[in-house]
């Protein structure tokens, strides 16, 4: 685990590391893995009914040639001369051919070929007859058998790499989603964003397109370079034998000193990929600001800066995932040219060279393939180790061993010399706060900007715990309480209201699943939407637009209002909650708000002093600390910051 107070994401994860942790999550797939990877090897099986067939073939071509090529010498010169103008597959009548060394099975194969009309031991069709064999009735079996085992081994296993990387993105998910809020002040909206989604299809990819290549590409190479190695030791032939040895290590070296560099410039590559999408997130949520300022021009340099930064570590990434297939091929089409060599200068018949250059020649696919995995793996590692260090990152909220649940709010809610602090401030937010929210009260706190009137708000919800001090709930400590049955006893009206792309029904309803619409259109309202609403095209259906943009900004506060007057919680948080409206609006939403305050406890932030003249409390704030407390009245006859924050907005006693 991570401790959060480190920098985040500076783990490194090796391959074995991040794949092992992969399985771990597929096990549940293993019946599909398991079927995959079969496949994948029986796949390679089928190599070994192809190489057994092409020498016994290639060995009847020989023999008719050598006896042809003996009978002509020995013969009348007139029988010579019958014998040179006959076809050069046929073997001289009257001569028989020697017997040749054959496959265990190839008895049964004369008689399957015998049914369907093809003589392999007769004198006059000896060779045609083994080839046509092998091309009408080895070659399209293994085909058939070939084609139902590549298909079983990529269908299961790209579908349990697919499971996989679902579950992945939900966990993603519901990790990201535990987290405090003070993991969110310290996270770049764009990274996350890319982690929760670029890499996990960037693994998908790679899972999809390798896995399937993984279980069979490298198998089909231990099949081919196993049977030549046994076909070489049982024919003498010890200098292939050494060029095979020598050769295979030649083969990988290039993968693995490449894919080294491969990882390291993918994962480079992903990060700048993350400062783009941050840069384009930015771009589009602080797009009025760019409009009001004329700052477009500006902003479209520095976008193709970080662009461009991100094109060239791509290229480099691409340029050395691209060495490795034609060093690869280099490295094949040398050695086999010196084993052509080899067989050249040593006189080795064709039907011993063929047997071992035609598995090698099978093999340069899978070997490309093979080198091919290694970059994806080593891509596909970067990508999995920016998903898991998101995921061993912890700053969720810590939940006792034993919570209690609460249904109800019965007596009071008390801070006790609280203070907090912002993991990235340098001095508390709020220090030493102590104060009783008696229930059915409303306690409001004022103060100027930063003051950290919303960090008590926050504290109060438990959007995050106090580093000092402690919040009691009928006697409760807070981190003892289960946080859902105590997010379930509080509303929240933020200062900043964000809405969903959904329709404004579903906005009003969200939180309360099984409000009826009547309800909802109660709740509007009291919240003085309902002929706002009834106004737009569609009603209480029209989409709202991203973050609600399509609604003027009083409209999406009084749609906040509305959706936590539903829930009717017994404890409501209003943070500026009336901020965002006209004067005559205002006045309207805040005769709604005091009905529905009425027997309820109620903590608003205010920063207009006229929507909270009937608190019960005001508690005055400057730099986290409680300055002043008492009702409006008491406050202002102090004549102390209250009364100067009443005088600035022309309020009276």
């Amino acid at each position: 685990m991570i401790d959060y107070k480190q920098e985040f994401f500076d783990r490194e994860y090796s391959a074995r590391e991040a794949y092992g942790r992969l399985w771990r999550s597929a096990k549940r797939y293993r019946f599909r893995i398991i079927v995959g990877v079969v496949c994948g090897m029986l796949t390679a099986g089928t190599l070994v009914p192809l190489f057994q067939a092409v020498q016994p073939a290639l060995e009847k071509v020989s023999v008719v040639q050598d006896v042809k090529a003996e009978f002509a010498a020995d013969a009348p010169p007139e029988t010579a001369a019958q014998t040179a103008a006959a076809p050069a597959m046929t073997v001289p009548k009257g001569m028989k051919a020697p017997s040749t060394n054959l496959p265990s099975w190839y008895p049964k194969a004369e008689k399957i070929a015998r049914k369907l009309g093809i003589s392999l031991t007769s004198e006059d069709r000896a060779v045609g007859g083994a080839l046509a064999f092998l091309a009408i009735v080895v070659i399209p079996i293994v085909a058939l058998v070939r084609l139902g085992l590549v298909f079983l081994n990529q269908y299961c296993l790209t579908w349990a790499g697919s499971k996989v990387v679902a579950d992945m993105r939900v966990e993603l998910l519901e990790h990201i989603q535990k987290q405090s809020l003070q993991f969110f002040g310290r996270i770049d909206v764009g990274m996350l964003m890319s982690r929760a989604t670029g890499d996990p299809a960037q693994v998908q990819q790679i899972i999809q397109v390798t896995l399937a290549q993984l279980a069979r590409a490298p198998f089909e190479i231990l099949v081919s370079v196993g049977f030549v190695v046994y076909f070489a030791i049982a024919n003498d032939m010890l200098v292939t034998l050494a060029l095979i040895v020598v050769g295979f290590p030649m083969f990988m070296l290039p993968v693995i000193l490449i894919g080294k560099k491969i990882r390291k410039w993918s994962k480079r590559s992903m990060e700048r990929g993350s400062v783009v999408g941050s840069k384009i997130h930015e771009l589009l949520t602080c797009i009025r600001v760019i409009k009001a300022y004329n700052t477009e021009e500006f902003e479209d340099e520095n976008y193709e800066k970080v662009n461009r930064n991100l094109l060239k570590t791509t290229l480099r990434a691409v340029r050395m995932g691209l060495l490795v297939g034609p060093t690869v091929e280099t490295v094949g089409i040398f050695l086999i040219c010196i084993f052509v060599v080899y067989c050249f200068v040593a006189h080795v018949s064709l039907a011993m060279v063929v047997p071992m250059l035609a598995p090698l020649l099978i093999i340069y696919k899978p070997l490309k393939q093979v080198a091919s995995l290694q970059v994806q793996i080593e891509t596909g590692t970067a990508s999995l180790a920016r998903i898991y260090s998101l995921l061993d990152v912890h700053m969720e909220l810590p939940q006792a061993a034993h919570p209690v649940v609460k249904t109800s709010f019965d007596k009071e809610i008390v801070f006790d010399d609280v203070s907090f602090k912002y993991d990235t401030a340098a001095e508390d937010a709020v220090k030493h706060a102590a104060f009783t929210i008696p229930r059915g009260q409303v306690v409001a706190v004022v103060g100027s900007t930063g003051s950290g009137k919303s960090t008590l708000g926050g504290l109060l919800a438990r959007f995050f715990d106090p580093r000092q001090g402690r919040i009691t709930m009928d006697g409760v400590d807070l981190r003892d309480l289960e946080v859902a049955s105590l997010r379930r006893l509080v509303g929240s009206v933020q200062q900043e209201t964000l809405l969903f792309n959904e329709s404004i029904e579903f906005n009003i309803r969200y939180g309360t699943p099984g409000a009826t619409h009547e309800q909802v259109v109660a709740a509007a309202k009291l919240a003085n939407a309902h002929d706002f609403i009834l106004s737009q095209p569609g009603g209480y259906e029209r989409n709202v637009g991203e973050k609600g943009f399509a609604l003027s900004g009083g409209e999406r506060q009084r749609i906040a209002i509305a959706r936590a007057i539903l829930k009717n919680p017994p404890i409501l948080v209003l943070d500026e909650a009336t901020s965002a409206l006209d004067t005559v609006t205002e006045r309207l939403v805040q005769d709604a708000l005091d009905n529905l305050m009425a027997n309820r406890t109620t903590f608003a932030i205010a920063h207009r002093l006229s929507t909270i003249r009937n608190a019960d409390l005001i508690l005055v704030m400057d730099h986290g600390e409680i300055k002043e407390r008492g009702t409006h009245a008491e406050l202002y006859a102090q004549g102390g910051i209250y009364r100067k924050l009443c005088d600035i907005q022309g309020e009276t006693a």
